[in-house]
C-alpha cells in the first residue's frame, strides 16, 4: 500500500521558538547577527518570536484543528549540541522528543529539518561553513538526533535552502552570519554544505531512515534573446548548484562566475554526495526574470521585474503556474534520476490584521494557495511523483532580516500578547484537507 499524500504546514525553530538562552541552548549565528544594529528591520528581536518553546502544545492543538497529516519543523542545532559538537544538551533533545510524541498521538507525521540556518555560534567562531570540520560536526549532530528520534521519525530533511544561506549569509551579508566572501569562498561554503549533507545522509541511511534535501527553486527566464546567457548562469546557481551533485555527482558549469572548478572538493566527495537523497524538497515562491548584467556589476546576470501579475507584501510576483513548470523542469532535466518530490514550502505574506469582529480576512492568501495547490495537482496528473504539499507557515513568525514585518502564517500572532487567531485561510485550508485526507487517499 502506498503512503498517503502529505498535507501539512512548515516552520523553522529560530523563527518560532524564542527562549534563546533557556534550558542550555547556546547562541546561533542568527542570535549574534540579529543583535547587530540595522541587521533586522525595525530592530526586531527574535528573543520571544512565537514563544513556541513554551506554547508548543497550543500550536500542536492548532495543527490538529487544521487537520494536517504532517508537520515540517526544524530542530535547533544549538539547543541540542550547544557547542556544535561534543556535550549533548538533554533538555534540548527532550523538547523535540515531546513534540514528536504529541504529533504522533494526533496522527500527524513529523518531518524534521536538521539545519534551517541556525549554525551554533561556537562553530562559526571556528570557521563556520568555510571550514570542512563543520561538515563532520553536522554528521555528529545528525547521529545524535537520529539516535533519539529515529525510532519514531522515518523521514528527515538535512538542509533547508542551502543556496539562500550560502548567498544571503556568505556573499551578500544580509543574513547571518553576515559575511561577504569572494566567489571562490562562497562556492567553497556551498561544497562544504553539500559534503555535510552527504555525511548526514550516510548516518541516516545507516539507521534505515529516508533522506531529503530541500532547495528553493525558481524557473528562470531571460527578458530577451540577448539575456539568454544570463538566464543560464542564474539557473546554474539557483536551480542546479545544490541539485545536480546529489543526483548526478557533478557540479554544474560555473564558469560564468569566473571559476573553472568547484573549490574545496576532495577525492571521494562527489561519490559521497551522489545518490544521497530519497526525495527532494521543493520550496517555491516565485519565478525569476533576468537580464544581461550592467558593466561592472560583478555578476553574470541582473534581475528584471515581472509585471502584469499580483505581488505579495514582500513584492514577490504571484505566479502559481511557475510551481508546476518547475516540477516539470526537474522531471525533464533529471529523468529517472529524480526521486519523489515534496513541496516543502509554499506561501505568501500580506499585512493581515485582526478586525473588530475577531476575524482575519486574507482573501489574497486563499487565492494564492488555491492556485498553487491546483498547480501541484495538475503536475501530478501529468505524471509527476509529488508526495506532499506544505504551506509556509502555521503562525506569523520572525521573518529573518524582515523581523515581524512580514506575515506568512495561517494563524495571526499578536507579537505583544502572543494571542493566536486563525485567519480565513486557516479555515479554507482546513476545509481543503477535510476533503483531501481520507482513508486510502493518495
Amino acid at each position: 500500500m502506498s503512503s498517503p499524500f502529505l498535507w501539512g504546514v512548515a516552520s523553522a525553530a529560530f523563527q518560532v521558538e524564542g527562549s534563546l538562552d533557556e534550558d542550555g541552548r547556546a547562541p546561533s549565528v542568527w542570535d549574534v547577527f540579529s543583535s547587530r544594529p540595522g541587521a533586522v528591520r525595525g530592530g526586531h528581536s527574535p528573543a520571544v518570536a512565537c514563544d513556541h518553546y513554551h506554547r508548543w502544545e497550543q500550536d500542536v492543538e492548532l495543527l490538529e484543528r487544521l487537520g494536517v497529516n504532517s508537520y515540517r519543523f526544524s530542530i535547533a542545532w544549538p539547543r541540542v549540541l550547544p557547542g556544535g559538537r561534543g556535550v549533548v544538551n538533554k533538555a534540548g533533545l527532550d523538547f523535540y522528543d515531546r513534540l514528536v510524541d504529541a504529533l504522533l498521538d494526533r496522527e500527524i507525521t513529523p518531518l524534521p529539518t536538521l539545519f534551517h540556518w541556525d549554525l551554533p555560534q561556537a562553530l562559526e567562531e571556528r570557521g563556520g561553513w568555510s571550514s570542512r570540520a563543520t561538515a563532520y560536526a553536522f554528521a555528529e549532530y545528525t547521529a545524535t538526533v537520529a539516535d533519539r528520534l529515529g525510532d519514531r521519525v522515518s523521514r528527515w530533511i538535512t538542509l533547508n535552502e542551502p543556496l539562500v544561506h550560502t548567498t544571503y549569509g556568505h556573499a551578500l551579508g544580509v543574513h547571518a552570519p553576515g559575511r561577504t566572501l569572494e566567489v571562490e569562498g562562497v562556492l567553497e561554503v556551498a561544497h562544504h554544505m553539500l559534503f555535510a549533507h552527504g555525511l548526514a545522509a550516510a548516518e541516516l541511511r545507516a539507521r534505515d531512515l529516508e533522506v531529503l534535501l530541500t532547495n528553493n527553486y525558481s524557473p528562470v527566464d531571460p527578458l530577451g534573446e540577448a539575456d539568454t546567457e544570463a538566464a543560464v548562469a542564474y539557473d546554474a546557481l539557483h536551480n542546479r548548484l545544490f541539485t545536480d551533485p546529489v543526483l548526478t555527482g557533478a557540479y554544474p558549469d560555473m564558469s560564468a562566475f569566473g571559476v573553472d572548478r568547484m573549490p574545496g572538493v576532495r577525492e571521494g566527495d562527489r561519490e559521497l554526495i551522489a545518490g544521497s537523497v530519497d526525495g527532494i524538497g521543493v520550496n517555491y515562491y516565485n519565478p525569476t526574470l533576468v537580464t544581461a548584467p550592467q558593466e561592472g556589476s560583478g555578476l553574470p546576470f541582473d534581475f528584471a521585474e515581472i509585471t502584469g501579475v499580483p505581488t505579495t507584501a514582500f513584492g514577490w510576483p504571484v505566479v502559481p503556474e511557475g510551481l508546476g513548470r518547475m516540477i516539470d523542469l526537474l522531471r525533464e532535466r533529471h529523468g529517472d534520476a529524480l526521486p519523489p518530490l515534496y513541496v516543502t514550502e509554499n506561501g505568501c505574506s500580506y499585512p493581515d490584521r485582526v478586525r473588530p469582529d475577531g476575524r482575519v480576512r486574507d482573501p489574497e492568501r486563499i487565492a494564492y494557495l488555491k492556485g498553487h495547490v491546483a498547480a501541484v495537482e495538475a503536475a501530478r496528473r501529468r505524471g509527476a511523483d509529488v508526495r506532499g504539499y506544505f504551506v509556509w507557515t502555521l503562525t506569523d513568525n520572525f521573518e529573518w532580516a524582515e523581523g515581524y514585518h512580514q506575515r506568512f502564517g495561517l494563524v495571526h500572532v499578536d507579537h505583544d500578547t502572543q494571542a493566536r487567531t486563525p485567519k480565513d485561510s486557516f479555515l479554507w485550508y482546513r476545509d481543503l484537507l477535510s476533503a483531501r485526507i481520507r482513508p486510502g487517499h493518495v
